[in-house]
């Protein structure tokens, strides 16, 4: 018990507890000291990262159809090494893209990764690279 008298009174207050309240700072305004660009909410596009994204994927393909309206379908090709041969083997992914440039089959076109905008539809055609030939 003695011990414990002891300790407690070498315990000494450097600072006022005012100055300590002021000096105490929430992990929010710590974070915002480290990066004071990036808001505390994810996905929070207020504020300073407003307009600020990443680099979205994009991908080159060939329009497989359009007999939608404002969508086209747009078939990309990627070659892989085969595991086993050790050849070049053809892969195609077909993807839904929105169109306000009037793109038609044949045409090749650039496609911009963006939000869903229907079950099926998450690219947007950006531009049409090549024209097809009629």
């Amino acid at each position: 018990m003695a011990e414990e008298e002891n300790n407690q009174q070498d315990v000494t207050a450097t600072m006022p507890d005012s100055d300590v309240a002021k000096a105490t700072t929430s992990g929010e305004m710590l974070a915002h000291d480290v990066a004071p660009n990036v808001d505390a909410q994810p996905g929070n596009a207020s504020g300073t990262e407003a307009g600020k994204r990443g680099s979205r994927a994009q991908k080159v393909g060939i329009v497989a159809s359009d007999k939608m309206e404002k969508t086209v379908v747009v078939r990309v090709d990627r070659l892989i090494k085969h595991p086993k041969y050790r050849r070049y083997v053809r892969r195609t992914s077909k993807f839904m893209a929105h169109d306000e440039t009037g793109a038609t089959i044949g045409d090749k076109v650039r496609i911009i990764e963006t939000r869903p905008l229907s079950a099926r539809k998450r690219w947007r055609v950006a531009e049409i690279v090549q024209k097809a030939e009629k």
